[in-house]
């Protein structure tokens, strides 16, 4: 029955929870969503430590798979490639507004709850500490960094206000994210970036060590 959902639903938190159920919780990795859909990414192995941090995981592919089944409902896909600035302007308007409408209350803590928030801080902490560290500061202090810019969830990102990506090396120890989101740095802190309508779903405060 599972499988029948995933493929008519197109469901990739269903796909991950398949996955898991097949290699098991107490592996030493896990698979991330398969591409079961547009809003899916390839799969990959995000090596996970330990059971629990397992169960830290697949609850974020949880919360991710709720929000984008919201933004579904109530603002249907993301806005098509057009030529028209201003036409691709308000179809990012008016989906950022729907969002914004049905996510009313939205606070810190919906997406990243605090144990994955602990479990995303660790994942970090570790990985700027490892061998491929001292090349992830220096990607860090070289980009187009943000500072001291308070984030605010369910709220557009700043115009004008650089989007400094995460390093390649640093996003290949966090859980791979479907299509129309991403991670972004925002001074110390990390946020998850809906792309489309360009809001900040949630975000984790003090994520991110000085470079």
């Amino acid at each position: 029955m599972l499988i029948w959902h995933i493929l008519r639903e197109g469901c990739w938190c269903c796909a991950f929870l398949a996955a898991t159920s097949f290699v098991g919780l107490s592996q030493t990795s896990a698979v991330s969503p398969a591409a079961v859909s547009s809003a899916t990414v390839s799969p990959a192995v995000v090596s996970l430590g330990n059971q629990a941090d397992a169960v830290f995981v697949k609850e974020f592919y949880a919360r991710i798979s709720k929000y984008l089944d919201l933004r579904k409902k109530e603002a249907g896909s993301p806005p098509k490639p057009t030529k028209s600035a201003i036409k691709l302007a308000a179809s990012k308007n008016a989906m950022a507004e729907k969002i914004q409408a049905a996510r009313a209350d939205a606070k810190q803590g919906d997406i990243f709850t605090p144990e994955i928030a602990t479990y995303f801080r660790k994942r970090i902490a570790t990985a700027m500490r490892g061998r491929n560290g001292t090349k992830m500061r220096s990607s860090l202090r070289h980009a187009e960094p943000v500072h001291s810019m308070p984030l605010h969830v369910n709220q557009p990102y700043p115009d004008g206000v650089p989007l400094q990506s995460v390093p390649p090396t640093l996003l290949l120890n966090l859980p791979r994210l479907p299509k129309d989101l991403e991670y972004r740095i925002v001074g110390h802190d990390l946020a998850l970036h809906d792309i489309g309508p360009n809001l900040i779903v949630d975000f984790i405060p003090g994520a991110v060590p000085s470079p």
